[in-house]
């Protein structure tokens, strides 16, 4: 943990305004004493997890600390976010640090001490909630580097905004949340951020290690939602009919054609995957409608208005092609997080001096999407992968 620290420490002194060596040592040393504060700090946010845009008792317990810390605190931005300030008075940038909160709708099956119990509906199902995602040791750092940047006040210029964001997951269905909500409520223009950071935990990164990458460095993210209508009859007639499963099928594998035939994927990689499918009630109708919900995921707005259209075109013609019709729906979601160029070749520097050259690396574009990617659309920002997975060990996906 101390040296995840480190890393954002290095990071936020040396951006616009050179530190005195003696800074830099001091960050070092605090970021050594708080380490088993910022583990209790962890664990408690992984044994009380909570899903998004419920994170009451989360919140709480983050501005409780932030307060303890004698920082002036926000409560209930994008219904449970938190937002601190330390301004020092001294002319500088404002820097936003951001963490996300939020659990996931999953069981913890692990025996350890502070292993998550928590349960709760979702989806009108009872679930498990774990924080399987990282995002307890977002919070933890994001508290410790509050807490040392507090205590070296009187060396530092400009202001720094803590930023706790809520539903990175994504919000319930129906509901506003995340890193859009924190902007549309007017967080970016009370605070005057200048730049953001963010960064990520990574279970296939050994601790030690960081990975960046300037320009586009995680994917935006949209909803793929396709209904094909036929006519119903008995599955021992299916002239007498026309039927979606079939239609659907094709449909499905002529959406792989226009990422593995009609992309160049030279220049930028892109998925679209087809996560659910449901049609018909009996093992001997041929139904009349089927559904599909799926994902798209793109790294450049270019690439992404192509693929949206030809899925339109891909799907309606396959489906006449059937003597089916067909609607398609394309919800945008998640932009692509864009790590500013200019301000990223400023901090590698900083990521060399944090955890040595041969430890830093250039990551290739990652297809998961990220909505701090909101905040990267809006001010100058970076965001970057810090090592998790002790040397040695297997590197278990998060999710």
């Amino acid at each position: 943990m101390a040296k995840l620290l480190y890393t954002l420490l290095c990071l936020l002194l040396t951006i616009h305004i050179l530190p005195a060596q003696s800074t830099i040592e001091k960050a070092d040393k605090l970021a050594t004493e708080i380490n088993q504060q910022v583990i209790k700090w962890r664990r408690h946010c992984h044994q009380h997890p909570e899903l998004s845009n419920r994170e009451f008792k989360t919140a709480k317990y983050i501005a409780q600390q932030l307060r303890a810390m004698g920082l002036q605190v926000e409560e209930g931005i994008a219904k449970t976010g938190v937002v601190a300030l330390l301004d020092t008075h001294k002319q500088g940038p404002t820097i936003g640090l951001r963490a996300d909160i939020d659990g996931l709708p999953v069981t913890e099956r692990v025996d350890i001490p502070f292993k998550s119990t928590v349960t709760t509906q979702y989806n009108g199902k009872e679930v498990g909630v774990m924080h399987a995602c990282g995002h307890d040791t977002h919070i933890a750092m994001l508290l410790g580097t509050a807490s040392i940047l507090t205590k070296l006040k009187d060396d530092l210029h400009g202001r720094y905004v803590f930023v706790f964001q809520p539903a990175e997951e994504g919000a319930p269905k129906g509901e506003e949340g995340g890193a859009e909500l924190m902007i549309k409520e007017g967080i970016l223009e009370k605070y005057n951020i200048d730049v953001f950071f963010g960064q990520h935990i990574s279970s296939q990164l050994e601790v030690g290690h960081i990975s960046y990458r300037l320009g586009g460095i995680m994917a935006a993210s949209d909803v793929l939602s396709i209904k094909v209508k036929g006519k119903q009859t008995h599955g021992s007639r299916p002239w007498a009919g026309v039927d979606p499963i079939v239609a659907s099928a094709q449909i499905i594998m002529g959406l792989q054609t226009i990422i593995s035939r009609q992309t160049e994927l030279t220049k930028q990689a892109a998925v679209i995957t087809i996560g659910a499918i449901h049609g018909g009630v009996r093992n001997n109708i041929i139904p009349e409608e089927v559904e599909m919900i799926g994902t798209i995921r793109t790294l450049d707005t270019t690439m992404q208005r192509i693929i949206h259209e030809k899925i339109r075109n891909t799907v309606t013609l396959i489906a006449e092609a059937q003597g089916a019709t067909a609607e398609v729906d394309i919800k945008i979601g998640y932009p692509v997080t864009y790590n500013d160029p200019a301000l990223t070749r400023e901090m590698i520097a900083s990521l060399f001096d944090a955890a040595g050259e041969d430890n830093v690396h250039i990551v290739p574009a990652i297809t998961g999407a990220e909505d701090f990617s909101f905040f990267a659309r809006r001010v100058p920002a970076i965001y970057y992968f810090v090592g998790g997975k002790p040397k040695g060990e297997t590197n278990p996906a998060p999710h």
